[in-house]
């Protein structure tokens, strides 16, 4: 009977630590030698973990929700250190105008003093002099109050635009521990899902471990994909142990929501499989287990060719992928990956016009643990469109443009937002 693969490396830590510190790289593996393998935890274990860090993610996203606003409200024309800061300008500018009118006044004072003739008079002559020294008093006071004035105007302007700055940094803060949450409460609901599912199909079977020897590495995973596309890249299961694996599987899930994070996408995506004994491309189908492998001696590797289909009406939005690999053995031994391979991607609606399909931006993949890989997703790397959302159409000047660089990925809720809400709400929703 097929053994079902629990995350148990991951569950095992979300038990006993905050479920925000929870994560799906390789970081909690322990590949020492003589290292024990942690206990499987219980299915009410699982569900404690479970239902704790879905807590733990819901409130990063209030909190990543409040950081938005927080920006929103930092660009606004109306925040008071915009608002001080275009006062102060103002007021600069009122005293630039008022010091070249001083000015022009000391240069029509001279002009009427050189004009005089000999036939001026002494009172004459003594009114335009006094009238020139005048108008140069007036003039130097205002070159000061107009020097002070722009001080004042680019000192409130810094303050505003590093309100703004810090705003943009707290957003992606925020951002970066809803995605920590949210592999937490994901890694937590797939291994209750998968344990009960074990538990159902697999009564009384012997308990998997952890074997950091079997690894699964994701090669050439895009980080960007556009509807209406098809994009290729491979997986590479491995037996670095010195045991053999009578028939390894590898596990593939496919998540998807649209932009906002609200609305599964995923049944626009289908995720293909081939190898070079069965070129055909079929289906990772609703089990999520390609069968393909067989056996694996010490030392031996299988190359799985993987296919991510988009359907051309698909919206917006952004996705993940784990990939990881499990084997049994006749004699009921079984091991898995100690985590899954994450892989994140965007997704691009299409435009419209037929034309060729883009090249995918090849990423490096998160390799399940036991690799030696250290963890890269592909989301952060992927430049931020500033052209659509609310965030780039605020705040008056050229400072925006520089604060969206400044700040990556902050204008953008966090890949795959929701995604553990959404996917709960899909059962009940069908």
């Amino acid at each position: 009977m097929k053994i079902r693969r629990i995350l148990a490396t991951a569950v095992a830590v979300a038990v006993t630590t905050p479920a925000v510190m929870l994560s799906v790289t390789p970081a909690f593996a322990d590949t020492k030698p003589g290292a024990q393998t942690p206990a499987k935890p219980t299915v009410k274990e699982l569900e404690k973990a479970a239902a704790e860090a879905q807590k733990a993610y819901e409130e990063a996203f209030a909190a990543e929700k409040a950081a938005y606003q927080a920006v929103e409200d930092a660009v606004s024309d109306t925040a008071p250190l915009t608002v001080a800061a275009k006062a102060a300008r103002k007021a600069a500018d009122d005293a630039a105008t008022a010091k070249f009118k001083a000015d022009t006044a000391v240069t029509d004072a001279q002009d009427v003093l050189d004009a005089l003739t000999e036939e001026a008079t002494e009172a004459e002559r003594a009114g335009a002099e006094k009238t020139l020294a005048d108008a140069k008093t007036a003039a130097e006071a205002a070159a000061t109050t107009a020097t002070t004035a722009e001080a004042d105007a680019k000192a409130a302007r810094k303050l505003s635009d590093d309100a703004k700055v810090e705003a943009f940094r707290a957003l992606s803060t925020a951002q970066d521990a809803t995605k920590k949450a949210l592999a937490a409460s994901t890694a937590a609901d797939a291994a209750l899902e998968r344990a009960k599912r074990e538990e159902e199909e697999n009564p009384g079977g012997g308990d998997c471990v952890d074997e950091p020897g079997l690894t699964t590495v994701v090669k050439g995973f895009p980080s960007k994909v556009t509807a209406g596309t098809r994009t290729a890249f491979s997986v590479r299961v491995a037996n670095g142990s010195d045991k053999e694996m009578e028939k390894v599987l590898t596990y593939a899930s496919l998540h998807a929501t649209d932009k906002g994070g609200s609305k599964d996408i995923a049944t626009y995506l289908k995720l293909k499989w081939s190898t070079e004994k069965s070129p055909k491309w079929q289906t990772v189908d609703s089990d999520l287990y390609i069968d393909a492998i067989g056996a694996l001696k010490p030392g031996e590797q299988a190359e799985i060719k993987l296919r991510l289909d988009v359907d051309a009406k698909t919206p917006a939005g952004q996705g993940l992928t784990f990939i990881a690999g499990d084997y049994f053995n006749k004699d009921g031994s079984c091991g898995l990956t100690p985590d899954a391979a994450v892989n994140e991607f965007d997704i691009k609606a299409a435009t419209g016009k037929p034309g060729a399909k883009p090249a995918p931006t090849p990423s490096t993949s998160t390799p399940a643990a036991g690799s030696g890989a250290t963890p890269q997703g592909s989301g952060s790397s992927v430049p931020v469109d500033t052209t659509g959302g609310t965030l780039a159409a605020t705040g008056s000047s050229d400072t925006t443009t520089q604060l969206a660089l400044t700040s990556g990925a902050a204008l953008a809720l966090g890949a795959g937002a929701m995604f553990v809400v959404r996917r709960r709400k899909v059962g009940s929703d069908a």
